[in-house]
């Protein structure tokens, strides 16, 4: 869809038909489109993304698009945005923000968030822990394959992905993984998930160069990698995306 397209659009205030087209289409092809208008016609477009896909969009953008939109949106539609990002897309955004728009949206984010946030940004710039993510699926290794699924459905939407689930023991060391294929095609709903974990786990720590860490997730074609410290504690996963 073309910018002339939405011009017209915007021109003629058919508000009802913009946002069916943003319904269909891919966030970062939105993200890629909306630099192109000036400030006032950009937020008025944001404003118009269907709300399911806004955070996501946001995500995409250009620092200087997102500061534009930050310093516009209403107390409201901050604190929406900021309840739809995953944490590590948020820490981005802080690290690119000048300080009084940061203290907005920390102000805007639920105290969790803001611990999680303020971990990472403890890590130095260039290292796994900087670059990795704490929302992720962890189970037990006593938990059933119908367990699982029950996790799987609770924090899968607060979860960058669903795809693999880490096993941790109750100090959360991490000993295994199990993906969501594995759990699909397992017949026992009693399995337990200790019993049909791959224990071989290749993992990152915190203080490892995120170059490295992106070499070996391309060497052995990982989709995520898990993050632990020095403990061999599981701390977060990368997800390729973000890598």
């Amino acid at each position: 869809m073309t910018k002339e397209v939405f011009e017209r659009l915007l021109s003629e205030k058919q508000y009802k038909a913009i946002k069916s087209i943003f319904d269909t289409m891919n966030p970062v092809d939105t993200a890629t489109l909306l630099p192109e208008f000036e400030e006032k016609e950009l937020v008025l477009l944001f404003r118009l993304i269907p709300k399911e896909n806004a955070a996501m969009v946001f995500t995409y953008m250009e620092p200087e698009q997102q500061q534009v939109l930050l310093e516009t949106f209403t107390d409201r539609e901050l604190k929406t945005i900021m309840d739809d990002m995953f944490i590590d897309d948020t820490v981005d955004i802080i690290e690119e923000m000048p300080a009084n728009v940061v203290k907005r949206i920390l102000k805007y984010s639920d105290p969790e968030t803001r611990r999680e946030i303020n971990k990472i940004l403890q890590y130095p710039e260039d290292s796994a822990g900087s670059l990795m993510t704490t929302e992720f699926i962890r189970l037990r290794r006593g938990t059933t394959v119908a367990g699982a699924f029950d996790v799987i459905r609770k924090k899968g939407d607060d979860s960058e992905t669903i795809n693999v689930s880490y096993v941790t023991d109750e100090e959360r060391h991490l000993i295994g993984y199990v993906t969501i294929r594995t759990l699909v095609l397992e017949k026992d709903p009693y399995a337990l998930i200790g019993d049909i974990m791959e224990p071989n786990v290749i993992s990152a720590m915190t203080t490892d160069d995120k170059e490295s860490v992106v070499q070996r997730m391309s060497k052995y074609d990982f989709d995520t990698m898990p993050v632990v410290d020095a403990e061999n504690r599981l701390v977060g996963i990368i997800t390729f995306d973000d890598a």
